[in-house]
């Protein structure tokens, strides 16, 4: 699931988050409309805080499965960070993977991929190629392949992006757990349970070792 546009960005949603994470949507939905009204007026259609409340208006739909209200919120906040930030600024890759995933969920892999693509490029140039939000853009195009059966194409992705994850928090992070599984799932998709059963072990021990 995306996450939050730029929370700093968008102070008045702070208040709302903690309906959204116990999935209280109907109490959640108005305090967000009812943000991104006040942005709206006070700062004009087009500015950045307009853009981060869109995007989490859009995200509490998405969670609901909600797409076709979703999708215009996203491309209409995407729209408004291209032109406040440039076309290659983080802010427009998280916009990317956000409406990449929209896509993906629907199973509208010739959307999702370009954005996926895109997204990993801008990451990769404004935050170098070991950034965690490469490991993040790189994690999505490889489940995007995974899902449609190119494993071959999946695999490399999946390997840099775990290598990236470990260098970031460290190889015992819960999270390294989480990525090793998905991992081995894939292989074991693939016919390849001798090589997705040291990652299980290893997975394992960290969420024993992190209880």
């Amino acid at each position: 699931m995306p996450r939050d546009n730029a929370q700093s960005r968008a102070g008045l949603s702070a208040p709302v988050r903690p309906y959204r994470a116990q999935r209280q949507f109907a109490k959640a939905e108005p305090l967000y409309q009812r943000a991104l009204a006040i942005w709206d007026k006070a700062l004009g259609p087009e500015h950045p805080d307009v853009a981060a409340s869109l995007n989490n208006l859009a995200i509490l739909y998405h969670a609901q499965g909600q797409y076709a209200e979703a999708e215009p919120l996203y491309r209409q906040a995407l729209a408004i960070d291209e032109k406040s930030f440039g076309p290659d600024h983080p802010e427009v890759a998280k916009d990317l993977n956000n409406l990449a995933q929209l896509y993906q969920e629907q199973s509208h892999y010739l959307k999702a991929e370009p954005l996926y693509q895109r997204a990993l490029a801008i990451r990769e140039k404004a935050l170098g190629p070991e950034h965690p939000d490469v490991a993040t853009s790189l994690i999505g195009l490889a489940l995007l392949y995974a899902t449609q059966g190119q494993f071959a194409k999946a695999e490399p992705l999946y390997q840099r992006a775990l290598a990236i994850r470990e260098k970031a928090v460290g190889p015992e992070h819960p999270s390294v757990a989480t990525w090793l599984e998905n991992y081995a799932l894939r292989l074991r998709a693939m016919d390849r349970s001798r090589e997705a059963e040291p990652l299980e072990a290893r997975a394992r021990a960290i969420r024993a070792k992190s209880s």
